[in-house]
């Protein structure tokens, strides 16, 4: 069911399944854009949305065969191939890992992956059973369903965003002591298994479909199923995915089918489902009718010669023709234009606008068809666009959407000229019966010629719809099917979100929503195929009738019960009918919108439908809001009276780099366990050239790895793929994924091994325990300040989890971890830890306790995210917690960390000065840089005003470790407030490099000696370059027109704070300027 789609589906354009848009209909199947369109004002807008895409398309292709192999946006991968270390503990498959091994002395994802799923499943942590036994359950259940991948694909990248989003959200539950069920499966993907089966039988049997019975094909179909159906279970198990493997689902189980049947017999029962005559998308290479999602849209920008199956010549597309129907009983005739001219042996009617002037001393006249002899009216309908071609249409009723609903209004006759094989039928008549209709085409042409009717031709543009499947061009035949009454269960849907009992997240989908749903059509639900769930409908006859023509349908929960049905029904005993059941199936879409309630095991009651129905949340992908979000609703609602869940929460489409969706037909796909493994440049063009794709595409394709993946994708395991996955604003616009970004969150992975390998190092030995949290009392002010920040990230954690922000968590998680505690408080605390004295032991204490309570508590944090390396690292710490240890014997069964639980390590005054700080030694490090200064410490001077150097006092120790400065100076120049009266430094130095903080604080270091002075004056002038063209751009903003009435007091205080800023550090560096003359001139 998880197909990557970035379009929108053939007939959701066309109008099949309701879509308001149905104007490129025409373009789509048979004539000039906007002809027959239902609105005629979007057709020239359409027209031009596709020559657009194509464009784009054709843009993005070249760019990427014509651009320097050295440069990729910027964006090269670079990577050095690292030892993989294995895992080499005598552990058994379940049983938990032995982390007293040594610690290895780098992050290796093979290592750290390695035992952990295995312990956690055969412990049964994923079991909602668990939750009783947690100290820090509460009285609150969770529920969601994974969407059922397709059992013959393989997860995508797409997958693998929907399961990194969703088991964060499901981690994260959990550990909040709520009682969690999420669901796994599979869908049995009817069209796509059964042309997988059908394809292997051919080849290894030389052997199709229809030399085996239904049985003994369906059989063939289970033992592939059975061979090949668990990758994917195996993939969502690599990717850590906290599913309850003991409920896992698949659509055509025992129980799951039965909940088909219940609910399409309840559906008949309640006149929802009816059986009627109607158009379906027909591929004639699969000899089945296919759901709108498996349509692919074809955009040509005109005349095109395409490989189609079945065919030895490519065919032609993209050409429009034009031909003459003579009037009947006078002279004259009326042109119409066409791409698809086969079909005019199905012709019953022309159509004119009833305002057109050409035509309307031809109302009610008649056409005579040259080849059948069939009388045509010519009928007047206000669709008809006056402007568009002759202003004159042909209609095809048994062959067109519009056209066949055109009929309705008409009471035209639908004559189908074009059977299920692709073949032209007998009501063509002998010259082309048994003719493949692309072949029929060249035909008719040819007759239309030597009759003169031919008028010409010319290229058109056009999207020709192909089954995605088999590559074939989908035919649009009328068949009787089994349809779905739409109109009153959409009405429901919509009601729900205007009422606010269904969310949709984010709220910009509400309005696709009402449009979508409030203009639906009725479903067609029937499929032409052996696997999948057979109908449960029988049609009825009775011994000796000849009336072969009149259908009699019954339904039922078995053959028994629908002979009953029908014996009551005609008021007759079983015996004097016959059933036979309808050989369809159902549409995959109809049993996955059953999913929510029928994997809980509907319609029995059971107490995982009572505990867990409805659904706490949906969450999927956009693109499948309404072939399966919207179609769950209906159902869900209709046949359980509730809504199947209360919120959706949709992502993003994942995209490549280069801005084109992933898909199979342009060769970008990217396997997740590629990225998490690791795959060389040859393995991933040996899977491009499997696919099968057409040769511009495969170019292409490959050009694309070469450029990105020059020596393939390295090794960057789980956690890596899905934090980088969770980095992303998954709610809104696409996201155009690098794996330049997963292996920067692999470098993340690496950062937080080594800071707990170093930490591992401080907590040693044990001699002194540690601190418990709550008697953890920071007391010195980078203690203070790091504490603080703890609180605030917990803060940030919990509003970003309960808004559905995880970008928001994942930002601020790697903020404190990387920004926060290692460069700041390692730095400052390892001359501390370095100690031995007996003065600064209570100081080394609490630094060690706040070390470990701070990774403790930020290891839970990411713990959602990062699932294996997190439970390592955890699982190393805990013996540092000596008999404090947690009850819980897993990390992703430990209490999710609460801001209320760190209240005492809440100081906001010191997270508001600690940024001045950093500022200061920004720009330290700068000046030290610019000097060349390596090993040297030099002494440094602050000039700022008192408060600042009240903040500077405070933090003097954390200013020199970081700065690397012997010493540190403050200077408060004079009328500058009160003074501290700590401050007792030496006078400025007379020479030395100089920085501006801000307006009211400067740096000043000092230099001793000719230290790179070329060097400096050379970064001094392009800095003053740079701060030049700042300053006139700020100047010039005040010198606009009324700058002073229309910008506020604050910005404009800002400017002008800015300006000054700027203005004091290019004196600054002239004065140094003139400070490296000096300098240069005393050496020389």
């Amino acid at each position: 069911m998880w197909k990557p789609a970035c379009r929108l589906p053939a007939n959701a354009r066309r109008g099949r399944i309701g879509r308001p848009w149905g104007s490129s209909e025409r373009r789509s199947f048979s004539r000039s854009p906007g002809i027959l369109s239902r609105q005629p004002p979007t057709s020239g807008h359409a027209a031009r949305a596709q020559v657009e895409q194509e464009k784009r398309r054709k843009e993005k292709e070249k760019a990427i065969l014509n651009a320097q192999h050295s440069v990729v946006d910027g964006h090269n991968i670079k990577w050095t191939e690292t030892e993989r270390i294995v895992y080499a503990g005598a552990t058994l498959p379940g049983e938990k890992k032995d982390t007293t091994l040594p610690f290895p002395a780098s992050y290796s994802p093979q290592y750290v992956e390695a035992c952990w799923y295995q312990w956690w499943e055969k412990k049964g942590f994923f079991s909602p059973e668990l939750h009783s036994s947690l100290p820090h359950a509460v009285d609150q259940s969770f529920s969601m369903c994974i969407p059922p991948p397709n059992v013959t694909g393989s997860l995508h990248l797409g997958h693998a965003l929907t399961v990194a989003i969703q088991d964060a959200l499901v981690r994260w539950r959990r550990m909040q002591g709520h009682k969690v069920l999420w669901v796994p499966g599979c869908d049995h993907a009817g069209i796509a298994t059964q042309s997988v089966v059908e394809r292997r039988l051919l080849w290894e049997r030389g052997r199709r479909r229809q030399d085996y019975s239904r049985e003994e094909f369906l059989q063939e179909v289970w033992n592939w199923k059975n061979e090949k159906g668990d990758e994917i279970y195996h993939q969502l198990r690599k990717l850590g995915a906290s599913l309850d493997w003991s409920r896992a689902c698949f659509t055509m189980d025992p129980d799951f089918s039965s909940a088909v049947t219940e609910a399409f017999v309840r559906l008949c029962d309640s006149g929802l489902v009816y059986r009627s005559e109607g158009l379906v998308n027909w591929s004639c290479a699969l000899g089945s009718a296919i759901s709108d999602i498996e349509v692919d849209m074809l955009e040509l920008r005109g005349r095109t010669l395409l490989s189609i199956p079945g065919y030895e010549q490519k065919v032609e597309f993209g050409s429009m023709v034009t031909f003459s129907y003579p009037l009947e009983g006078q002279d004259g005739e009326i042109s119409v234009s066409t791409t698809r001219p086969e079909t005019m042996m199905g012709d019953v009617a022309i159509a004119v606008h009833p305002d057109d002037p050409r035509y309307q001393a031809l109302h009610g006249r008649e056409c005579r068809h040259p080849f059948t002899g069939r009388l045509m009216p010519v009928v007047t309908d206000t669709v008809v666009d006056m402007s568009v071609g002759t202003g004159a249409v042909k209609v095809t009723p048994a062959h067109d959407q519009t056209d066949f609903l055109l009929s309705q209004r008409h009471s035209l006759p639908r004559i189908t000229v074009i059977g299920e094989d692709g073949t032209m039928t007998s009501s063509c008549g002998p010259w082309l019966e048994g003719v493949k209709r692309f072949e029929a085409r060249e035909r008719v042409l040819e007759a239309l010629v030597e009759k003169q009717m031919f008028k010409g031709k010319m290229e058109h543009p056009m999207a020709l719809p192909v089954c995605s499947r088999s590559g074939d061009v989908i035919e649009p035949l009328l068949k009787k099917q089994w349809f779905l009454r739409c109109g009153e269960m959409a009405k429901k849907a919509v009601q729900a979100v205007d009422d606010g009992e269904l969310e949709l997240i984010p709220h910009l989908h509400h309005k696709t929503w009402r449009n979508w749903l409030s203009s639906i059509s009725d479903w067609c639900i029937s499929r032409q195929l052996w696997w999948g769930h057979q109908i449960p409908a029988y049609r009825v006859s009775f011994p000796g009738s000849t009336d072969a023509d009149t259908e009699q349908w019954v339904w039922g929960k078995s053959e028994a019960e629908a002979s009953e049905r029908a014996a009551a029904k005609f008021g007759v005993t079983p015996d004097a009918i016959t059933l036979t059941r309808d050989p369809d199936v159902l549409d995959t879409w109809f049993s996955s919108a059953l999913f929510p309630f029928a994997m809980l095991g509907w319609p029995q009651k059971t107490a995982d439908l009572q505990q867990f129905y409805p659904n706490s949340l949906l969450e999927t992908g956009s693109d499948l809001i309404f072939f399966w979000v919207a179609r769950m609703v209906m159902l869900g609602t209709e046949l359980t009276g509730q809504l199947p869940f209360r919120q959706v929460l949709l992502h993003s489409l994942v995209r490549d780099k280069h801005g084109r969706k992933m898909s199979k037909s342009l060769g970008n796909v990217i396997d997740p366990l590629d990225v998490i493994s690791g795959v060389s440049l040859q393995r991933l063009q040996e899977k491009v050239k499997e696919g099968n794709l057409d040769p511009r595409e495969t170019a292409v394709a490959m050009e694309a790895q070469r450029r990105d993946f020059p020596s393939g994708i390295p090794e960057c395991g789980t956690d890596a793929l899905r934090f980088a996955l969770c980095s992303y604003k998954a709610q809104g616009e696409d996201i155009s994924l690098s794996v330049s970004q997963v292996l920067s969150s692999r470098h993340f992975c690496n950062k937080m091994w080594q800071t707990v390998r170093f930490a591992l190092g401080v907590l040693e030995p044990r001699d002194v325990e540690l601190l418990l949290l709550a008697e953890t009392v920071p007391v010195s002010s980078v203690d203070r300040w790091l504490c603080s920040r703890m609180y605030s990230t917990v803060q940030q954690c919990e509003r970003g989890f309960e808004n559905y922000d995880l970008l928001s968590v994942t930002s601020a998680l790697y903020s404190f971890w990387v920004h926060n505690l290692c460069d700041v408080y390692l730095e400052c605390i390892k001359p501390l830890l370095g100690q031995q004295g007996a003065e600064t032991a209570e100081q080394r204490v609490t630094a060690r306790s706040v070390l470990f309570h701070c990774l403790t508590i930020t290891l839970s944090l990411l713990a959602p995210f990062m699932p294996f390396l997190t439970e390592e690292l955890w699982q190393r710490l805990q013996p540092h917690a000596g008999g404090k240890s947690a009850v819980v014997t897993s990390l992703c069964l430990q209490p999710y960390p609460r801001s209320s639980q760190l209240t005492h390590w809440y100081f906001p005054q010191e997270e508001a000065d600690f940024p001045f700080v950093q500022d200061v030694i920004r720009v330290a490090r700068t000046l030290r840089s610019q000097c060349c200064m390596t090993k040297a410490k030099p002494d440094m001077w602050v000039v700022c005003a008192p408060n600042q150097a009240e903040v500077l006092l405070q933090y003097s120790s954390a200013v020199q470790i970081l700065s690397r400065i012997s010493r540190l100076h403050l200077h408060c120049p004079e009328g500058c407030g009160t003074t501290p009266s700590a401050l007792q430094a030496p006078p400025l130095p007379y020479t030395g490099a100089v920085g501006v903080v801000d307006h009211t604080c400067k740096v000043h270091l000092s230099v001793q000696g000719n230290v790179g002075t070329d060097k400096q004056s050379a970064q001094l002038s392009q800095r003053r370059q740079k701060l030049l063209s700042k300053l006139e751009q700020l100047q010039s903003r005040t010198r606009m027109p009324h700058y002073a009435e229309r910008v506020p007091q604050r910005v404009r205080q800002e400017t002008e704070n800015r300006i000054t800023a700027l203005e004091e550090e290019l004196k600054d560096i002239d004065d140094q300027q003139q400070m490296l003359h000096r300098l240069r001139e005393q050496d020389s």
